[in-house]
């Protein structure tokens, strides 16, 4: 896949606030890569200065092979194939219509493709019956679909989401969400997307990148950056609800033993250092009522169940077992385990489910 955005070594800098810094990212053709991290990582700075709104304090960038350091010149032609949709949608008070032919009219198009690709665009998310209704009357995600159509009518190659249903309802978030992945499948349309929701950035992504402290932390696929996490501040952010400090203790027939206060446990990861941090998320812990089989997983030790957190359509079991695992459940699962707090069970994990990173030093 060739890169169509190169990034490398960016920074950027308001005064003395450092936002962004150390910054590598590579961008294929026709992916859509989602950029995830907490507020204030950076990630509406990195979306802005890629879409040549503003400039970096250094480093290099490259958008559709062009060197944007050494060509600024050319920052209009290129930001004229790329398109932004930003949080908050940005309507004028006047028609639908006029709010979405816009930016068509800043190009000198004509009347015939004005009419054309406003009814079109409108079709596509929805809205044609609201085509002369003012803009500033519509819905918060109506409106968000009206600056999405102002976007999408100007045909870019490089479509860049800034949180684009953060503050939507389901059903406009569902919208925005098909119209996004069917423009990227027909039209072969680049998508960088960031997001606050996790499942969004898992559903639409063909890769991830994590941000964390103004960098990119990490990139893979969401399997890979979900269960795989290079450090403990990225594995937090996705979610792990289990990260156990322990000791490398051996290492054979393919696995790594670990103790961690008087347990051993099997991971399938070679050993990263002597000291290391065990990632296990809660949805790979299986709690069950007898000893489970040597088919079900490596690990299977019993424990006490301490605590019991619903968290609907889930549940939270903390069961201790020399140290303390918190698995996640489906309410149902719990149930019918008739779970309560004191209750004896049996835990079984499985190998690859262990994922080591080094330790604290």
């Amino acid at each position: 896949m060739m890169a169509i955005i190169k990034a490398h070594d960016i920074s950027k800098s308001y005064g003395s606030l450092e936002v962004l810094h150390d910054v590598d990212l590579s961008v294929g053709e026709g992916e859509i890569l989602g950029l995830i991290g907490p507020s204030g990582s950076g990630k509406s700075t990195l979306l802005r200065l890629l879409d040549l709104i503003e400039p970096a304090n250094g480093g290099e960038l490259s958008v559709f092979g062009i060197d944007t350091v050494a060509e600024r010149g050319r920052w209009l032609d290129l930001r004229r194939r790329m398109g932004m949709l930003f949080q908050r949608p940005i309507v004028f008070n006047a028609s639908v219509y006029d709010n979405v032919a816009m930016g068509l009219r800043y190009r000198r198009a004509s009347g015939e493709d004005i009419d054309r690709k406003v009814k079109d665009a409108l079709e596509a998310v929805g809205l044609s019956r609201y085509i002369r209704s003012r803009a500033t009357d519509l819905s918060g995600g109506e409106q968000q679909r009206v600056a999405l159509s102002r976007v999408l009518v100007t045909d870019p190659e490089i479509l860049f989401l800034d949180e684009p249903t953060a503050n939507l309802d389901p059903t406009s978030t569902a919208t925005i969400e098909r119209i996004v992945t069917g423009l990227n499948r027909e039209a072969g349309t680049t998508v960088l997307i960031s997001t606050h929701d996790l499942s969004q950035g898992q559903r639409l992504a063909h890769r991830i990148a994590v941000m964390i402290d103004g960098t990119i932390a990490q990139t893979g696929p969401s399997s890979e950056v979900f269960r795989e996490p290079k450090n403990q501040g990225i594995a937090r952010f996705v979610g792990v609800q289990n990260i156990i400090p322990g000791r490398t203790v051996s290492r054979s027939n393919g696995f790594t033993v670990v103790e961690a206060k008087g347990r051993e446990i099997l991971s399938a990861t070679p050993p990263p250092a002597d000291e290391v941090e065990m990632i296990i998320r809660g949805e790979d812990i299986s709690l069950h009522r007898r000893e489970p089989g040597h088919e079900e997983a490596e690990n299977r030790f019993p424990a006490t169940v301490t605590r019991i957190e619903p968290t609907a359509p889930f549940v939270n079991v903390t069961v201790h077992c020399g140290c303390d695992l918190v698995a996640l459940v489906t309410a149902r699962r719990a149930e019918t385990l008739g779970l309560r707090e004191g209750m004896e069970v049996w835990v079984s994990i499985q190998a690859k489910a262990v994922h080591l990173i080094p330790g604290k030093e």
